[in-house]
């Protein structure tokens, strides 16, 4: 990662993220007993998820797409901030900064559609997946080289680690 990216990345205290092609692989799956859309998610991306917020990181979604799955996944890794059913994306990550008292060169944003990127020009340091549109890669700062839903989000959550020097704690395992 370029010297610049590195410091974009040291200076990220909030990590917000889509979820649709982002954290999933953008395919849904209609639950017609629940009357739900149902959506995998990758165990390594939800890791991810759960280091920053143990390194005492703030954590947020932001999608248009609101399911009962989507708010069971994220209340269960511990996320900060949850705004689900929200195309303009803008009044959201802004309440979030609030919140987690941070301005855009403190916040990470990673989307993958053209509804994203009004937040993917605003955020300090800003992602996407290597399968979205070449549009939407012409406005962010970092392009994953996996999918989304397969460990894209991880990927630059390891980026950032490696930035700030941010270890998982194993002692537990050992």
């Amino acid at each position: 990662m370029k010297p610049e990216l590195i410091d974009k990345l040291k200076k990220i205290k909030l990590f917000l993220f889509d979820v649709d092609g982002i954290l999933t692989d953008g395919k849904i799956i209609w639950d017609s007993n629940n009357n739900e859309f149902l959506r995998t998610y990758h165990i390594r991306d939800g890791y991810g998820l759960r280091l920053l917020i143990e390194g005492g990181y703030k954590v947020g979604i932001i999608s248009g797409g609101d399911s009962k799955n989507v708010r069971k996944r994220f209340e269960i890794l511990g996320a900060h901030y949850m705004y689900l059913g929200k195309l303009d994306k803008r009044e959201s990550y802004l309440d979030a900064q609030k919140k987690a008292g941070v301005n855009d060169s403190e916040t990470l944003y990673m989307g993958d559609e053209l509804f994203d990127t009004p937040l993917l020009n605003k955020a300090g340091f800003s992602a996407t997946v290597a399968d979205t549109t070449d549009e939407v890669k012409s406005y962010v700062d970092y392009i994953t080289t996996k999918h989304g839903g397969h460990g894209a989000v991880r990927e630059v959550i390891d980026h950032f680690r490696n930035a700030v020097d941010l270890k998982a704690n194993i002692k537990d395992f050992e």
